[in-house]
């Protein structure tokens, strides 16, 4: 399957970030960047370490869930909305490789929890698609 970045920010990015109510301009075109070409923040793995689109390890997945949503059980729920029905108990990680919708939401949360990601939603009706 070929993704084009214009798919993805239109048909991935966009949406999971609005589902979020984390939607701007730039938090969607900073979401493009790192999954076109990851910046090096420290933050996520090298390119060819990690699972999914953002190449996020299982222990960064597992201590964002432990340390930060544990604590943010509204944004916990919205995520967890996100992930499949059954896969997401037998094999969380599986949903990084899998769901990009899903991979984009804590990609997002990893870049926010770090203090790195731009946090200022827009009002719904200056949206723009």
């Amino acid at each position: 399957m070929y993704i084009t970045a214009d798919h993805l920010r239109d048909q991935v990015i966009r949406p999971t970030l609005k589902y979020l109510g984390k939607w701007t301009s730039s938090s969607e075109t900073f979401l493009l960047d790192a999954a076109i070409d990851a910046p090096d923040l420290g933050l996520f793995s090298a390119r060819n370490d990690g699972l999914g689109l953002f190449h996020i390890t299982a222990a960064q997945h597992r201590d964002l869930w432990d340390r930060y949503l544990a604590f943010n059980p509204d944004m916990a729920s919205r995520v967890r909305g996100l992930a499949s029905q059954r896969a997401f108990l037998s094999d969380p990680d599986s949903e990084l490789q899998t769901n990009l919708s899903y991979c984009t939401a804590i990609a997002w949360l990893l870049y926010q929890r770090a203090g790195l990601a731009v946090d200022a939603p827009v009002a719904e009706e200056a949206v723009t698609a």
